[in-house]
């Protein structure tokens, strides 16, 4: 008799778990459907001719690439491509450099105002770039990079948020392996480069991924200080097709396309770091 009732109380129990479960998997899909579907509509409206750019058809009748050749002819995608690529690749090598430099200058020695320059450069990250593109304008034009790559780099160089981030990861780190190579005699130089930096490799990618990302989708200082096609980054590309009198949708939808396959590529072969950086740097 009561092995009878506890499978009677057993199987609400089961079938509440597996009700659960259901809905969870339920709500996993709709949100991966809601993430999924922009990118189906991007890359379909890209293959749509102008007839068919403002049908609501879920797979192009008449499927053409006429709009990736005419992203082609209009502006020099490819060079712009590169162009993203070279700035952000530049730009986060930089970005790391400088913070990992400075946070572990912070973490290593005690000195009177420490804590003054933390309070300094988290102030500083508060400080939107709009406040000082005026004067880094003024600066790069006086030196004669206007038009150059290294215009949009060099205000990039460092990053408050990358050097905030190092310090805080790099105060986590066990002093014991540090007072232990000071031991054998290694300098400050050879214990960041043999003991800090391979300890912190996860760390250092996962925040690099999104410096990266961030330096890749900027589009506001870029445009001022580029002079043409041939030195702009894509995002400049982009809005070429955006006008007052016409928008040019199919065109820009192939160029969007065209766009997003290096990040594309980026998320294939780094997924897994790119989730942790969301994950570490959100909750921090």
């Amino acid at each position: 008799m009561s092995t009878a009732s506890s499978l009677t109380t057993r199987a609400p129990r089961h079938m509440g778990r597996m009700l659960a479960r259901a809905l969870k998997y339920a709500l996993l899909l709709f949100m991966a459907f809601i993430a999924v579907f922009p990118l189906y509509w991007l890359v379909v409206s890209s293959l749509k001719d102008v007839g068919e750019i403002f049908s609501p058809t879920l797979i192009p009748l008449r499927p053409t690439l006429e709009n990736y050749a005419d992203a082609h002819e209009r502006i020099p995608i490819a060079r712009m491509l590169l162009n993203s690529v070279v700035v952000s690749a530049a730009v986060t090598m930089c970005q790391l450099v400088t913070s990992v430099l400075l946070a572990y200058s912070l973490m290593r020695w005690d000195f009177k105002g420490k804590d003054v320059v933390y309070g300094v450069l988290s102030l500083t990250w508060l400080i939107p770039f709009q406040a000082i593109m005026v004067p880094n304008y003024v600066q790069v034009n006086s030196w004669g990079l206007k038009g150059n790559l290294m215009a949009i780099i060099l205000p990039f160089m460092a990053s408050a948020f990358a050097s905030i981030s190092m310090y805080q990861s790099f105060n986590a780190f066990p002093r014991a392996l540090l007072d232990a190579a000071r031991l054998e005699n290694k300098s400050e130089l050879g214990i960041l480069i043999d003991i800090v930096l391979p300890n912190m490799a996860s760390t250092i990618a996962s925040l690099a991924i999104l410096l990266f990302i961030n330096s890749w989708n900027e589009y506001m200082w870029p445009v001022l200080v580029v002079n043409g096609m041939e030195t702009a980054p894509i995002q400049i590309g982009l809005q070429s097709f955006m006008g007052s009198d016409t928008n040019l949708w199919g065109t820009l939808m192939a160029a969007t396309t065209i766009s997003c396959i290096p990040i594309f590529v980026l998320y294939l072969f780094m997924q897994r770091r790119i989730v942790d950086s969301f994950m570490k740097w959100g909750i921090k």
